[in-house]
């Protein structure tokens, strides 16, 4: 097939959605489609087979376009919209692929020229929505049924995760669903030579980490606030955050002032894919404090397969992958978190116990091998189903 994939995010960068995109990508150029992908102007070029990237116009005044909805995404969008019209009009698509909003662009496109969509839903939509700003409560339902309409007009919806799955079939119990959970990113990254990536700070004390952005759905600021609990048990403990703008940090390392725990709190800012497992590896304990959302952080997986173990907050968004086996879950407040956090940084069979356990699991179910077969199996359905509409 001829597919146009629709990428409503700077592509590419080494963070979640475009990481699984690149992947969907390498899928589907294995499968011997030729794809086309249009994304936002922002991004490195990436070289993979059959694929080629088409950027939006650069839009005046608009850079450094974060993860979550913002205003720039709006602008972003509303220019896809117009590059997408004309591109499908130069050329014959069989199918487009559209990750997250872009479904929205999808529906009008297939009203439009009558090629069908896949609705590649990472995030619920109307949720995000709301979590962003509360005062639109008022409006979730008419956001519930713009969602449930992309839903429905779609070919398919590929998920995330357990919570996504059940939204998609809430929304149209007749389309087909399937589900891709992210994958460890590292398979393939192999150890350095024994060089230490910690700062000299971390020597002989336990360690947690965090890595990943810095946006306020994470939960930096729960971890901040719990990990005061954690020194007063364990003093000689450090945090160290991987991750992360320079004013992310910025604010974060004020904060960390203000709590009193500035000297046991390291910001490393961004690391590239190839040292995370030396990285993570170098860790007492994992932390993902996150505090909303309903898809589980991409991060879990390379966690869980670091042979490092893994303390998360008992909240769907964990919880749909994580139990009690692979990682420690705590109440997502911060006497629980650092309290949570000192028991796991003073127990090195209990780590190893969880650690173990988690290897085990990320290595059966969330491989890059494992999400090709569940890819295969998602675009085997959306062709068998589009076959009997069609007889």
């Amino acid at each position: 097939m001829r597919i146009l994939l629709l990428a409503p995010h700077p592509f590419y960068q080494a963070r979640g959605t475009p990481i699984a995109v690149k992947t969907v990508l390498e899928f589907l150029s294995a499968r011997g489609h030729q794809v086309d992908v249009l994304t936002y102007h922002e991004g490195m070029d990436v070289s993979i087979p059959n694929c080629r990237i088409h950027r939006i116009p650069r839009v005046p005044g608009v850079s450094n376009i974060r993860p979550g909805f913002s205003f720039k995404k709006v602008v972003c969008d509303a220019v896809m919209f117009g590059s997408c019209l004309r591109m499908m009009r130069r050329n014959r698509y069989d199918l487009v692929h559209a990750v997250e909003e872009a479904a929205f662009i999808a529906v009008a496109m297939k009203s439009l020229t009558g090629v069908p969509y896949v609705y590649d839903m990472d995030s619920s939509l109307a949720e995000q929505m709301i979590e962003r700003f509360p005062r639109l409560e008022l409006a979730y339902p008419a956001l519930r049924r713009f969602e449930a309409a992309a839903v429905r007009r779609s070919a398919g919806v590929l998920t995330v995760c357990a919570a996504l799955e059940d939204v998609a079939h809430g929304h149209a119990p007749g389309t087909p669903v399937g589900r891709v959970e992210d994958t460890t990113l590292l398979s393939g990254i192999s150890s350095s030579n024994g060089t230490a990536l910690l700062p000299s700070e971390t020597a002989g004390a336990p360690v947690a980490m965090y890595v990943g952005n810095l946006e306020h759905y994470q939960g930096i600021d729960l971890l901040l606030e719990g990990f005061r609990h954690t020194l007063a048990r364990v003093p000689d403990a450090r945090l160290v955050i991987v991750g992360g703008r320079d004013d992310d940090i910025a604010r974060y390392t004020e904060r960390s002032q203000t709590l009193g725990i500035r000297p046991a709190v390291l910001f490393l800012g961004p690391k590239p894919v190839t040292v995370l497992a030396d990285l993570l590896r170098e860790a007492d304990v994992l932390v993902s404090p996150r505090l909303k959302g309903l898809n589980t952080p991409m991060k879990i997986y390379s966690y869980l397969d670091s042979g490092t173990a893994v303390l998360a907050t008992r909240l769907p968004t964990h919880t749909q992958v994580l139990d009690d086996r692979t990682a420690y879950l705590v109440d997502p407040e911060p006497v629980a978190l650092g309290t949570g956090l000192a028991v796991l940084l003073g127990d090195p069979t209990l780590r190893q116990r969880l650690a173990s356990h988690a290897k085990a699991y990320v290595q059966r179910e969330f491989t890059p091998e494992a999400a090709r077969r569940k890819l295969d199996a998602f675009y085997a359905m959306v062709e068998s189903h589009a076959g009997r509409a069609g007889a």
